[in-house]
């Protein structure tokens, strides 16, 4: 039986819902591309926080609504219509505000111990890119494409995202994606690597949202340390990372959840993971 619980997000700009330990997170700017806004963007690092941190949520699903996942940020403020309290910061001010809202945002998912799915119903620009990719799975509709677009506006990237991008498609094409901006559709992505899958935009959301109970559904504890394990295999030399990866191994044997995979696997049933 499916049970949904809607959480308050404090902006109509931001919908969350748990459903079968999967908190859908949707950001609802669809009039504006769902680009960041000063109430999305700090109701969004809160709901990233919430529920990675909420045990009744087994994995964070995040999309966007209309026809777009995430524009970046907003262009306009960025001219005429700047805030004026920004503009009267000092320069070291200014950097330690960014770094302090991307420590908070792309920083923050990062380091949720839970998996993490970005559905792309639409364009998922600068900005919008890197909270994608700090997702650990992407799934694309067929009509949706990326950009970095930052040269499009004289910039050089913010959010993480030149780690986060050469990381997934490696050094050569994070630089062309970066220098030139340009649309990457759907099929190309998943062709390099940017995004894990594409399927129908019809099937977007109900593709992304089986995915997603199917990981909340599995042995947390286990998933938790394979995050551990992965985010080690980009810091660490081998050797380290495999010694590492043997201590989790160990620690999982003790738990219930290992006992009832075992069991399971006897009896020729799905295990229930109970987290413990």
């Amino acid at each position: 039986m499916t049970t949904e619980t809607a959480i308050d997000t404090g902006t109509n700009e931001l919908l969350c819902v748990i459903r079968d330990r999967v908190a859908i997170i949707t950001l609802n700017r669809p009039e504006a591309r769902n680009s960041l806004s000063d109430a999305l963007t700090p109701a969004l690092r809160a709901m990233i926080r919430s529920c990675g941190e909420d045990s009744n949520v087994g994995a964070l699903l995040l999309t966007g609504s209309g026809q777009a996942f995430c524009a970046g940020g907003n262009v306009k403020g960025m001219g005429a219509h700047r805030d004026r309290k920004k503009l009267e910061m000092s320069f070291d001010d200014k950097v330690a505000d960014l770094q302090e809202r991307q420590r908070l945002l792309t920083g923050a998912l990062v380091s949720v111990r839970k998996p993490t799915i970005a559905a792309l119903p639409g364009p998922a620009v600068g900005a919008g890119l890197a909270i994608a990719m700090a997702c650990d799975i992407r799934i694309a509709a067929q009509s949706a494409f990326v950009s970095t677009g930052y040269a499009r506006v004289a910039l050089s990237g913010d959010y993480g995202i030149a780690w986060l991008l050469t990381r997934l498609v490696g050094t050569s094409r994070a630089r062309e994606l970066m220098f030139t901006g340009d649309k990457v559709d759907a099929a190309r992505c998943e062709a390099i690597g940017l995004v894990n899958r594409v399927v129908p935009d019809d099937r977007l959301q109900e593709e992304a949202f089986t995915l997603a109970k199917s990981l909340a559904e599995g042995p947390r504890f286990a998933l938790r340390y394979m995050k551990e394990n992965l985010d080690e295999a980009l810091l660490f030399d081998f050797e380290t990372a495999r010694d590492h990866e043997a201590v989790r191994l160990i620690r999982l044997t003790t738990t219930d959840d290992h006992k009832e995979a075992v069991q399971a696997f006897i009896d020729k049933r799905k295990p229930v993971f109970t987290g413990s």
